[in-house]
């Protein structure tokens, strides 16, 4: 496995997402390199840009539409984007086919001039999955935005995601109360101020509503907010202390600065995913071992000295969506937790499991953090974690990552009591899990004296395989084993008779007794 091209179509799709744009023609090639951004102009010769993504400013019409995709054929377009809704009739169709030119609308609303910063901004990703200007710079921007809108409005203004937590703001906050200047110090709207809003239903208005929501007696001063969306899907609000309504003017400039917080919003997600995309590709490919991994290791920061790997997942009865939505977010507080212990930790979700690769002096220290880590979480969150050996170099990593997952299988199953376990801790469980795999895909379970016993139990309704697993997990003690399966000796001492008869078995032969208990442990009851 290799790192995927820096900047494909299906990349840039995915991270503009079907709330910024759509395909409405054509079939897009998920792997067509994109080499830029040209504006459409039709009074100046373009210049060629081979692979761009064409911005149809001003094109309307199926007419327009179809001579566009012609113009950017003979430029080696990679795509064009025309302001939604648009026609697609047969001339469209047609050109769509003959080009291979696909063409997709820009949701309406939405200002051609920052969506052609968010596409330059999503191509100049480079290979560590940072942008030529990104973080400071596009918080810069949202807190310039804040300071706009606060000038625009006379009052504080904050930007939020949708759990209350502060993006950016603007000065003069000492002008709004005390509920805000906690907001700000804390980067968080308190809970117990998310509560009382929720309660009076002012996010179910703000998120019903295009226009701001005026909001008043949950602090000293009111509020003017307004929903921060891309499409259907809210991505956030703008917050305004304000001393009154808003006249309809300063309502339509707030309108407008949300769509402009929209497009700082989705940029800085795409940013966020395509490191996320990155760091999880480099990982699998470290993982997986091969002639790239040592590449990807040194692109991780891993490759000068050992580590273990990690394999964390979510266990219980829960859902399959609700597991995968606490394993995303456990993934990302086993992030941060390794992240504080060490500064070259790389994790990410593969396949339902999230993997990490700690560097470390032994395993030790590794079973440790596992530990420290599901005690921070709790029980309230049923986790396990397998830990695989010390990987000296990156080519023994697929090694310790195989370990992790034989550790993690062991726990999973609920065939030891640990949360945290290095394969040696739990190696007899696993050989049994890998021994009964093998023996169900080839459906080699032999007959012996257990196979009848379980037989006969569901024949006639009896004990007698729970009999002689307890019988034997207490070596033979029969006050003991009686005691564990709640009857009186006597009544236990007749069963082991009995079921000695009925499974042919010579409990005074230990081959026969090993024989039995390998039997119980790899197939279905008492174990």
């Amino acid at each position: 496995m290799t790192a995927p091209p820096r900047s494909v179509l299906g990349r840039i799709l995915t991270d503009l997402g079907s709330t910024l744009v759509e395909v409405v023609a054509g079939e897009p090639d998920p792997t067509r390199p994109v080499g830029g951004v040209l504006i459409h102009d039709p009074q100046d010769e373009p210049t060629r840009l081979p692979d761009a993504v064409v911005l149809g400013v001003g094109v309307y019409g199926a007419d327009q539409v179809a001579a566009l995709v012609e113009r950017a054929a003979g430029l080696g377009a990679a795509a064009v984007i025309v302001r939604s809704p648009v026609a697609v009739d047969g001339a469209v169709k047609d050109a769509v086919t003959r080009t291979g030119i696909p063409v997709l609308g820009l949701t309406p609303g939405a200002s051609w001039a920052p969506v052609a910063t968010l596409l330059r901004s999503l191509l100049a990703v480079d290979g560590t999955g940072e942008a030529d200007d990104p973080g400071e710079p596009l918080a810069g921007d949202l807190f310039a935005l804040a300071n706009a809108v606060a000038a625009l409005l006379d009052g504080p203004v904050t930007v939020e995601d949708r759990n209350g937590r502060v993006l950016a703001f603007s000065s003069r906050q000492e002008e709004g109360d005390e509920a805000r200047i906690a907001t700000i110090l804390e980067r968080q709207v308190p809970g117990e101020k998310l509560r009382i809003l929720e309660e009076r239903g002012a996010f179910h208005a703000l998120y019903r509503s295009d226009r701001p929501v005026y909001v008043e007696g949950v602090a000293e001063k009111p509020r003017v907010a307004i929903a921060v969306r891309a499409g259907g899907e809210i991505l956030g609000s703008i917050w305004v202390v304000v001393r009154e309504p808003l006249t309809e003017d300063r309502e339509r400039s707030l309108a407008e600065a949300a769509k402009v917080a929209a497009l700082h919003l989705l940029r800085r997600r795409a940013g966020e995913d395509v490191e996320h995309r990155l760091q999880a590709d480099l990982l699998a490919t470290v993982l997986e071992g091969g002639a790239g991994a040592p590449d990807a290791a040194v692109r991780l920061g891993l490759s000068d000295q050992p580590a273990c790997v990690l394999a964390l997942a979510v266990t219980g009865g829960s859902s399959a969506p609700d597991r995968v939505a606490v394993g995303h977010r456990v993934s990302k507080a086993l992030a941060l937790h390794l992240a504080a212990i060490h500064p070259r930790t790389a994790t990410a979700s593969l396949g339902g499991v999230a993997y990490a690769i700690l560097p470390t002096a032994s395993d030790e220290p590794a079973l440790r953090v596992a530990e420290a880590f599901l005690g921070r979480i709790g029980t309230r969150v049923p986790a396990v974690i397998g830990i695989g050996r010390l990987a000296m170099r990156p080519a023994e990593l697929r090694r310790s990552r195989s370990d992790a997952d034989r550790a993690l299988r062991v726990l999973r199953d609920g065939r030891s009591p640990l949360r945290a376990a290095r394969l040696s801790d739990v190696y007899v469980a696993s050989l049994l899990v890998e021994l009964g795999d093998r023996m169900a895909a080839e459906d080699d379970l032999p007959d012996g004296p257990v196979v009848r016993l379980r037989a006969y139990d569901a024949e006639h309704n009896t004990a007698l395989t729970e009999t002689l697993a307890a019988w034997l997990s207490t070596f033979g003690d029969v006050i003991a084993a009686s005691a564990a399966v709640h009857v009186h000796p006597n009544t236990f001492r007749y069963r082991l008779k009995r079921l000695a008869e009925v499974a042919s078995l010579d409990l005074t032969d230990p081959e026969a007794r090993f024989e039995a208990m390998l039997q119980l442990r790899l197939g279905p009851g008492p174990r």
